[in-house]
């Protein structure tokens, strides 16, 4: 399995996704490949924000070596699953890449958490070391609930 996760600066949001199923892929002795990118290029080649690493430090996940990087066409070829974490990152994605053919691949990040729902994960950008706390916690059961569903899915 694949994942790419993308949000628009991949320096706060994206990156601790890919840090938190690093982790949990981890713990389950799965080789899967995880990676997460932007749709801006603002931050292209800078590491996460310090307020992502010390939330994920405390947990016992180094994002450090992180690089931000900008979503792709060949992206939609080589990942399995895309998860956008808001859905301003979609827009922002179909400005970038032709998603055509590629639909049942790109899913909004909370959708397996909240089925019934269309939440976002909010920008903790604008706020404080506070803010990363609560993302951090709903990005966590996010990837929970995306393992949770692909390993149902792969023993089904």
């Amino acid at each position: 399995m694949k994942i790419l996760f993308v949000c628009l600066g991949n320096i706060c949001r994206s990156p601790i996704a890919e840090g938190v199923m690093r982790s949990l892929i981890q713990e389950q002795h799965l080789n899967w490949q995880i990676d997460s990118a932007s749709t801006n290029t603002f931050h292209t080649g800078e590491s996460p924000h310090k307020h992502s690493q010390q939330v994920c430090k405390e947990q016992g996940i180094c994002i450090s070596q992180q690089q931000s990087r900008r979503i792709q066409q060949v992206d939609l070829e080589k990942y399995d699953k895309i998860y956008y974490l808001a859905k301003d990152v979609l827009h922002e994605m179909k400005n970038i890449i032709d998603m055509n053919g590629f639909e049942n691949k790109i899913k909004l990040f909370l959708t397996d958490l909240y089925p019934h729902e269309s939440c976002d994960v909010k920008d903790p950008w604008y706020g404080g070391l506070d803010g990363y706390y609560p993302v951090f916690d709903e990005i966590k059961l996010g990837c929970m609930a995306i393992l949770k569903k692909e390993l149902e899915l792969m023993n089904n």
